[in-house]
């Protein structure tokens, strides 16, 4: 059957960027600066008359991270060079600054995509889309983030190995209007190597998604493949009643492999397909830019559509959780210097670009070697995960470098003897705000004559700008003493604390004081405000029940009454779940064949069991349940669980001891946390809130969530708060395996069920870091806050996962 019309089939010639999934990073940038060179090389060779028969050649920047380094690492001659062939449309440059993960926050991508601006402004060029290769989706602000940065294209080549498109289609064309109402005309295309898999490139033909009669490990090189391909491939399209084009973009590598270099003879093999089924068929190679151009004149309407695209790829964190935990230590480190001294952070351009460099680079979308899973032993796999983690560290050093000295600029002092006990306490946030804080007296130090271990729980905290005594609580840390209070601060305001001896002892009430210290005895008075014991504890805000072999069986708060665990929650608060799939009949292949639930039916699943409840510390401002469980998978699976007093806040820690497995993996551990009323789940993600399985693109991902600082459930007039500071991965509703619901499809609201925490996994078949093994602590914080704003409850998450800073003075 012949076509219905005339196609063209554009070539978007491209090296996709994974850095350090082939070689080393700072290899790979090398690579790039040399790629950007060769395809100058290549267009002064057709200039000069050398290469007649590459006439045609056209070269994208997949990003701005390719051309900062050749900026930064080229003579002024190739400079100008380079800068001529973007003035002329034969080079391109894609605005993208790398291909991301949504561990990136809002700041740092508006700030990497502006310097891609600036850029494009000097060369007074065009320059308005970008394009992104090998990655599942973005949050929903990179809408509002391209348009803000003078971006109005998107080109997104899926990568559907564990993931899938949008919308339920590729080659398709939509407006996506980001949560600000700006827009941003988006092309959803096919595998960044589908001009590879066409056969269009000599020598570099591949077969990874096409199925046909050709074996994947076959040379597919050849001219009649190509043929064969192509037809079949356009075909398609033509038959396709919803596709109104007569032509179709695809990107084309000059080999078959990932940081890839350019290649001029492609055009020879163009030259040759035009020449023969040229007048069916025509082929050219176009730049990023160029094809919207046609695009946008082609079009009369196109849909719009609002939402999260949901990245089918984000899970790649939870395989290094410990170096994810450096890192969002980083990303709050360096946020809390731009809430102190906003102004000079911002002068300081040196330590701007060098911290959001180091945290754009560890987000960057490449998560290891590419033999990371199957051989990780190998000395090169290791080599690159420390230099991955490298990324986070330096941007942990430099973020609490500037901290320090801008909490030396407010009078913080390093350590030295005979210190009067003074501390400034400073609120970072825009609010007002009550929380606890630490302050630290060291081992060796005394307060007034006294040295601290003799006073144990005989010190007092006083407020210098009040007089007034506040309730604290003093326990044995590494080293010092670690005193807790709760104060109440404005927004932005810092307090000075004393330390001083207690005037008075507080003594035990004489009732039901027993010799052997044991409190088992049922009435309110052991500690004023705060009941708490191996099966209850009781606040001013929560009253929770306990059981021996469940744990938390009930939490109701006392506010209006309402308990705050889900009716349809299957585990318990806090409660860990081990998932395990036996490897055969190799580690590749059993992850291979996981599909989108990244993990199969035979998944072995294990749920802690509690083995025991103890107190662990009661005082005037918390009281500290520590429930120990048997976890398959772990050799300590213990939940510190911290109620306060004075505040409706419970901080969770979780300790962990991990096994050694080489088989697929998975971590959750259950929040099966409400409201008790009519509410709304809200996350937070890159620029955005929104609520799961409600505001996202069509057919898309609704399995897991990347946030920024957790997720709050929402009613008329108050919300629950889950602040995540560890570990950003979250899952709602059933952990078995099942079939895929995306977004749109069935009866299920993903905003009602139940929520997980995505502690860790290793299920992905290339390049995760597969070995989980360690101690690790998980930090979270559960809270209710009297708002019904999606906005403000999801910024308490933001201020539970900062905390008040407190400072020697």
């Amino acid at each position: 059957m012949g076509l219905s019309k005339k196609w063209t089939l554009y070539l978007l010639h491209h090296s996709h960027t994974d850095i350090g999934y082939t070689e080393r990073q700072e290899k790979l940038k090398r690579y790039h600066v040399d790629f950007i060179q060769q395809a100058i090389d290549i267009l002064t060779d057709i200039e000069n008359g050398k290469h007649p028969e590459w006439e045609g050649f056209r070269w994208v920047c997949e990003n701005y991270w390719q051309v900062e380094n050749f900026l930064a690492n080229s003579s002024p001659d190739n400079i100008a060079c380079f800068e001529r062939y973007v003035q002329a449309g034969l080079i391109d440059i894609s605005l993208n600054y790398l291909n991301m993960t949504e561990l990136a926050d809002n700041n740092l991508l508006n700030y990497k995509l502006a310097q891609g601006r600036s850029y494009a402004d000097q060369l007074a060029v065009p320059l308005d889309s970008a394009m992104t290769a090998d990655i599942n989706g973005y949050s929903w602000g990179y809408a509002d983030a391209l348009a803000k940065n003078g971006i109005e294209n998107l080109f997104s080549c899926i990568h559907t190995h564990h993931g899938m498109y949008p919308l339920g289609k590729k080659h398709n064309g939509f407006w996506w209007e980001g949560p600000s109402g700006e827009r941003v005309l988006t092309w959803v295309s096919d595998h960044y190597h589908m001009g590879n898999e066409l056969c269009l490139v000599p020598e570099h033909g591949i077969t990874y998604l096409l199925e046909d009669r050709y074996n994947p490990n076959a040379a597919v090189a050849d001219f009649k493949i190509a043929e064969e391909r192509i037809y079949k491939y356009i075909e398609n399209l033509d038959n396709d009643a919803e596709y109104d084009y007569h032509f179709v973009p695809v990107m084309i590598s000059g080999m078959s492999t990932d940081n890839g270099a350019p290649n001029g003879r492609i055009l020879e093999r163009v030259k040759a397909w035009n020449e023969l089924h040229g007048d069916e068929i025509e082929i050219e190679m176009i730049t990023l830019n160029h094809f919207f151009e046609i695009l946008r004149e082609q079009v009369n309407e196109l849909p719009v559509y609002r939402g999260d695209w949901n990245d089918w790829w984000a899970d790649g964190i939870g395989s290094t959780p410990a170096v994810v935990k450096h890192y969002k230590d980083a990303q709050r480190k360096f946020h809390l210097g731009k809430q102190l001294a906003p102004d000079a952070v911002a002068a300081d351009k040196a330590y701007m670009d060098d911290v959001a460099y180091e945290l754009t680079l560890y987000a960057e979308h490449t998560w290891g070697y590419s033999s990371s899973v199957t051989e990780p032993w190998e000395t090169l796999v290791n080599d690159l995960d420390f230099r991955k983690s490298a990324y986070a560290i330096r941007a942990n050093q430099l973020a609490s470098l500037k901290l320090d000295a801008i909490l030396a600029d407010k009078g913080e002092v390093s350590i030295r003897p005979d210190r009067e006990k003074l501390f400034k306490v400073i609120n970072p946030q825009a609010t007002k705000r009550k929380d606890s804080v630490r302050l630290y007296i060291e081992h060796w130090e005394d307060v007034e004559g006294v040295a601290v271990d003799i006073l144990l729980q005989n010190m007092e905290v006083v407020d210098e700008q009040t007089g007034n005594v506040l309730p604290s609580q003093v326990r044995d840390i590494a080293r010092a003493k670690e005193v807790e209070v709760v104060i109440e601060l404005d927004a932005l305001e810092e307090r000075i604390l004393r330390i001083r001896p207690k005037k008075e002892l507080k003594k035990e009430k004489y009732r039901y004081l027993a010799v052997d210290k044991v409190n088992d005895i049922m009435y309110d008075g052991w500690q004023e405000g705060l009941r708490v014991n191996a099966h209850q504890v009781e606040t001013p805000y929560y009253s929770m029940v306990l059981d021996e072999t469940q744990g938390i069986v009930s939490l109701i708060d006392k506010q209006d009454g309402h308990s705050l665990l889900r009716e349809n929650m299957e585990h318990a608060p806090f409660a860990g779940i081990y998932e395990r799939t036996e490897t055969k009949p190799n580690a590749w292949e059993v992850r291979h064949t996981m599909g989108r639930n990244r993990k199969k039916v035979d998944t072995m699943r294990y749920v802690s069991k509690l083995r025991d409840v103890r107190v662990a510390e009661a005082g005037a401002v918390s009281a500290t349940v520590v429930f120990t469980y048997d976890l398959e998978g772990t050799q300590m699976y213990e939940i510190h669980m911290k109620v306060y007093r004075d505040t409706p806040k419970i901080d969770v820690t979780l300790r962990l001891h991990k096994d050694s497995v080489w088989d697929p993996e998975n971590l959750y551990i259950s929040f099966p946390f409400t409201t008790g009323v009519k509410e709304e789940l809200f996350v937070d993600k890159m620029g955005c809130i929104l609520r799961p399985g409600i505001d996202q693109l069509p057919e898309t991902n609704q399995e897991f969530y990347l946030v920024q600082e957790g997720a709050a459930y929402v009613g008329e007039e108050k919300s629950l708060v889950v602040a995540v500071k560890d570990t950003p991965l979250l899952v709602f509703g059933d952990l078995k395996h099942h079939l895929i619901e995306l977004s749109g499809h069935g009866d299920k609201n993903k905003n009602a069920e139940p929520l997980y925490v995505w502690a860790m996994n290793n299920f992905w078949e290339t390049n995760f870091k597969v070995d989980l093994a360690g101690f690790y602590e998980f930090r979270y914080t559960v809270a209710t806050v009297p708002t019904g704003e999606a906005e403000a409850a999801v910024d308490a998450c933001k201020s539970y996962n900062q905390g008040f800073l407190s400072m020697y003075i």
